[in-house]
């Protein structure tokens, strides 16, 4: 690792973008992730790279796609409407197998919302918010060094399949500021070869990086090879946290934010002899199901923390057993639970005898 320093989410997240090789940044402001934008347009021309605010998010993601297209380690950052607007840009960089880094620094909604913190943009980053069949591989921090290490990771990701890499996070965690160990800085010559990008071609064949095939026949290939791609990430990239799950007979599934304060309330809860654990999911696509393998025999009842109305239930229900109780605990439009409201649904939860 490099230096300690403290920082912001936001902050961290934005340097360790430009350590990890990253020399291009397309935004457009919007709170709460606008430290983001500040900190690449202050930061980027001291090490030769480009800062550029765009004039809308739709802009933004075209440029995104001509310098990946390029070879090159490009990332953009929005909140929600700002990420609807991309979406079409974030389906044509799929299709052309472009690797990028989008940051999605959530606030509440729908439509514009309000600038609290949210995470209810989970069904738009893990499903596909455009259109065609595509994914994004989408990493949660929890924590601010997390919103570093997890940066560094998703360019990781991206290089390794040619895919899209977001980071979902929420304005706690953009806003918030902790003491966070910085990555070195990398050396832009040992980033991964580009042999496909579109670099020039005096000294090889051309490159030619197409969004849509000319033909029917083409295009149902295609589909097929980013199939076999998306299966290759769901075996090899899943990622989750598992706290006190050798006995638990409640476990709890929370992820970023909403996760860090599950934890204090499992915490609690064990203090007063209940039986709670707690899954983490750090990728939340792929979904880590493998992380709930080893449950399904013995746990039955299921608590999932989100500061949504209800998303990331639909993929808990199909990772636990058929028979499992899979409840829900959470309010969308900026809601944020305390430790204490965690720790008082599993209360009433144990209390009913359901467990």
């Amino acid at each position: 690792m490099g230096e300690k320093v403290l920082l912001s989410g936001n902050e961290a997240l934005a340097e360790a973008a430009i350590r990890a090789g990253c020399r291009f940044f397309y935004g457009y402001p919007i709170t709460p992730q606008g430290e983001i934008l500040e900190h690449m347009a202050r930061r980027l021309p001291e090490v030769g790279g480009v800062f550029l605010q765009s004039e809308s998010e739709v802009s933004a993601i075209n440029m995104v796609y001509g310098t990946a297209a390029a070879g090159k380690r490009v990332m953009t950052a929005s909140s929600g409407p700002g990420i609807s607007l991309m979406q079409e840009g974030i389906s044509f960089l799929a299709a052309a197998f472009l690797p990028c880094v989008i940051v999605n620094v959530m606030r509440s909604g729908p439509g514009l919302g309000r600038v609290r913190p949210s995470q209810a943009d989970y069904l738009q980053a893990t499903k596909g918010g455009g259109h065609g069949d595509y994914r994004v591989v989408v990493l949660a921090p929890a924590s601010v060094q997390e919103m570093a290490d997890l940066t560094v990771e998703a360019f990781t990701i991206a290089d390794r399949y040619r895919n899209p890499a977001m980071i979902l996070c929420d304005g706690i965690l953009g806003q918030m500021m902790e003491g966070v160990d910085l990555p070195s800085p990398t050396h832009l010559g040992s980033l991964p070869p580009k042999p496909w990008a579109t670099t020039g071609a005096e000294n090889r064949p051309r490159n030619l990086v197409l969004a849509a095939p000319l033909t029917d026949d083409e295009l149902i290939a295609l589909n097929e090879e980013l199939g076999n791609k998306y299966r290759n990430v769901q075996e090899r990239e899943p990622k989750w946290e598992a706290q006190l799950l050798d006995d638990a007979e409640l476990v709890i599934v929370a992820f970023g934010s909403s996760a860090r304060i599950a934890t204090d309330a499992v915490l609690k809860a064990r203090e007063d002899g209940m039986k709670v654990g707690l899954v983490r999911p750090i990728t939340l696509w792929p979904f880590p199901t493998e992380a709930f393998d080893d449950l399904r025999e013995r746990v039955k009842h299921y608590l999932v923390v989100e500061m949504n109305n209800g998303q990331m239930i639909e993929d808990v229900r199909l990772a636990a057993p058929a028979d499992a109780q899979v409840r829900h605990f959470g309010k969308g439009g900026g809601w944020v639970p305390s430790s204490q409201d965690v720790y008082d649904e599993i209360l009433r939860m144990c209390r009913k005898g359901s467990l």
